[in-house]
């Protein structure tokens, strides 16, 4: 029998667990939210709110992991990617059950409120992308569709980007969070469409940072002149200082030079670890 925190062998591994649990914490924390009442006064919005942004943040961390694990050396992260990648979908699947509880289960006016809101619509079309990849997520299927599968699956990085536009629609006005999710996806992006060789230096990453924080700026300003009413000149004036906070093209740049912290440490305990490895031996 194949159990989430064991290998195709048996073996245990700690790090699945660990995922194993922790992908279960938003969950249980929005069910004792609304055990106790502290939902109200609407708890089936908050659940609603809730899921659906976990399921952002898990398929932003599915899509993290790669980099982190080639950047960081690690390839045993490898592993739990497709376990993140699922909890993503069962949240987004739990967002429209939900979303269909707050229609009193009649589902002619979910499929009239998806068909003729937008932002559900789009929200549809992501979920049933990735109701695909993950059936077709299985060892099976893998084996069975080839070089397919992984084709198919380039279509998580498109999937994503819906998703967070449907965020942005959801969130309309303060959409400083959406366009801290949007920055990292394009950090992200931007990491993939590099050579391969150029993702293993060390160079990259101050230079990923510097451009991935300005592009932020940018969506955030492009959002504000297309989707509403406020001067996005202003919006992008409050950039060039840190007097009314961070905004999230820094917080997107401390991301980014916390990223090259974490490689050049990385690199560095590489470097000394031999040697003590070898005096030791």
């Amino acid at each position: 029998m194949i159990v989430p925190w064991r290998d195709r062998r048996g073996k245990f591994l700690p790090l699945k667990a660990a995922v194993f649990v922790a992908v279960f914490v938003p969950a249980c924390f929005y069910a004792y939210a609304w055990i106790v009442g502290a939902a109200q006064p609407r708890p089936i919005t908050e659940a609603i709110w809730g899921t659906g942004l976990w399921a952002i943040r898990f398929f932003l961390i599915s899509l993290a992991i790669t980099p982190v694990a080639r950047m960081l050396q690690w390839p045993g992260l490898l592993l739990v990617r497709r376990m993140v990648g699922l909890t993503g979908l069962a949240y987004l699947v739990a967002h429209l059950f939900f979303y269909t509880m707050d229609q009193k289960f009649v589902l002619t006016t979910v499929v009239t409120e998806i068909l003729s809101r937008f932002y559900l619509t789009i929200g549809f079309v992501a979920l049933l992308g990735f109701a695909a990849l993950g059936v077709t997520s299985t060892n099976a299927m893998i084996k069975r569709m080839g070089r397919w599968w992984k084709r198919l699956h380039y279509a998580t990085y498109g999937l994503i980007a819906m998703g967070v536009f449907h965020y942005f629609i959801q969130v309309k006005a303060n959409v400083s969070e959406p366009v801290f999710v949007a920055g990292l996806y394009v950090w992200m992006m931007l990491w993939r469409a590099l050579p391969m060789g150029w993702q293993r230096g060390v160079a990259v990453y101050p230079a990923l940072a510097v451009v991935a924080a300005p592009a932020t700026a940018g969506i955030e300003f492009a959002w504000y002149a297309v989707a509403t009413n406020i001067n996005p000149w202003r919006v992008l004036a409050v950039n060039e200082s840190l007097n009314f906070g961070l905004r999230p093209a820094h917080c997107v740049f401390i991301a980014g030079v916390v990223v090259v912290g974490l490689v050049v440490g990385r690199r560095l305990a590489a470097r000394f670890s031999g040697p003590m490895l070898a005096r030791s031996a």
